[in-house]
């Protein structure tokens, strides 16, 4: 079975934001995944997984390479997991998360949600996003208050993972979604999430590395962009976002910390788009802006 490789370490909340800051920038879209998560009064564990295409040995000498003299005296734990299996094993047993009108669960709780909310069904899967995330809970109570105040008719959610605001989105509003991803697996597995929620007839899910993908101009200008990816990235993607958004559109972000909102509103608001709301979750921010 092909492995993951894997390097956590264990820092405090300042080393461990600005290290994850620095390998942000070092390692390119989609061939790492990079979490911090609060473990403790002032300690924190930051988690590197790897493309199963790298060995441990040389993630970590990439890691070492990219934080420079600083990595010496940092913690650090290496090792490969089963790619089949390792959110799966770090999510298991996790608790329904509310977030407004929506209670994102796992199937050993679909018994357990009331009847007046909205539930989405995810399990752990090799795509980010149950709902545990401070980045993932945010991003669904800031759609839950933009669709009280109006209706969307074409949706982009962009970096979609597991798919669930794209199937927040579509099961509340009953309207159509584009979900895309740059990584294939999380593509198909956001449109298998879709449609176990009941959901597929509404939500799209493709695999897309760049706005060049002809759907993105087939199905926009977008009223929703919805991204909660990594604040490099959105920073990277703000005139592309910009350029897909129609006039009175509204844009979510996340993925980012809570110091990186100057840096990525800075250039939203220099495509036109200023924030309107933010809000901050265990260290992280969700922005919503508009023109």
């Amino acid at each position: 079975m092909t492995q993951t490789p894997v390097i956590r370490l264990h820092l405090d909340e300042a080393t461990a934001k600005r290290v994850v800051d620095v390998l942000e920038d070092a390692f390119p879209f989609g061939e790492t995944s990079i979490s911090a998560f609060e473990t403790g009064k002032d300690a924190w564990s930051v988690e590197v997984y790897g493309s199963p295409e790298l060995s441990t040995d040389e993630l970590a000498a990439a890691m070492r390479e990219a934080l420079g003299p600083e990595s010496a005296g940092l913690r650090i734990e290496a090792g490969a997991i089963d790619e089949a299996d390792w959110v799966a094993k770090s999510l298991a047993g996790l608790d329904p998360v509310p977030a407004g009108r929506f209670v994102v669960h796992g199937s050993h709780d679909r018994d357990k949600i009331p009847a007046d909310v909205i539930g989405i069904e995810i399990e752990a899967a090799l795509a980010f996003g149950t709902g545990h995330h401070g980045t993932t809970r945010g991003c669904l109570l800031a759609i839950d208050e933009l669709l009280t105040q109006r209706r969307f008719e074409r949706v982009l959610d962009l970096g979609s993972g597991t798919g669930v605001l794209a199937i927040a989105i579509a099961i509340a509003q009953q309207t159509p979604v584009l979900a895309t991803d740059i990584d294939e697996v999380s593509a198909r597995i956001a449109q298998e999430n879709a449609e176990a929620n009941g959901a597929g007839q509404f939500v799209e899910s493709i695999h897309a590395t760049s706005f060049d993908h002809p759907l993105f101009a087939e199905r926009g200008p977008f009223d929703l962009i919805v991204a909660n990816i990594l604040a490099g990235p959105l920073v990277d993607l703000s005139g592309d976002v910009a350029a897909h958004l129609a006039p009175g559109g509204a844009v979510v972000l996340s993925g980012l910390m809570n110091e990186e909102e100057d840096r990525v509103s800075a250039a939203y608001a220099a495509q036109g788009l200023n924030v309107t709301s933010a809000r901050r979750l265990e260290g992280w921010s969700t922005l919503v802006l508009g023109r």
